[in-house]
């Protein structure tokens, strides 16, 4: 699988710019190998993003903006969806990669999935795991209520 992050050489914007050194920083301090395609200078890869971001992903303008990151063909997001996958320790699932053993969002994924097959304890997630892994169960609680 290879991660895709559109970008633009010659943007003139700062924030684009300051956007695409975060995200490109960011898989090369975590040895995630990706390919940087220009859209500056590149038509085609230009009119590939434009073409598969989602509908409702895109701005009103209908143009979407770099940094946009895909894993091959599948969208994964923009910016600032990458930065909140950052902020919650869920970039690989954001990526839509498995988490090396070790990374700390491996360790959260089996914490969850011990407290969710009973053999863990809530005291071994942090916060914000122990609030999706309990709005997961509800959920799964209530579908199953409705199904009786």
């Amino acid at each position: 699988m290879v991660i895709k992050v559109f970008l633009a050489s010659s943007s003139g914007s700062t924030a684009i710019k300051k956007k695409q050194q975060d995200v490109v920083g960011f898989l090369e301090a975590l040895k995630i190998d990706y390919a940087p395609l220009d859209i500056a200078s590149n038509e085609d890869n230009r009119m590939w993003m434009r073409e598969n971001v989602p509908g409702e992903k895109k701005p009103t303008n209908g143009i979407p903006l770099p940094p946009q990151i895909f894993n091959e063909e599948m969208y994964c997001g923009d910016y600032d969806t990458f930065f909140e996958a950052k902020e919650d320790n869920t970039v690989y699932e954001f990526l839509g990669l498995t988490p090396p053993p070790g990374s700390k969002e491996a360790q959260q994924a089996e914490k969850a999935q011990k407290l969710h097959n009973g053999s863990g304890t809530e005291e071994d997630l942090d916060d914000d795991t122990t609030r999706k892994v309990a709005e997961e169960e509800e959920q799964e609680e209530g579908e199953e209520d409705r199904e009786d």
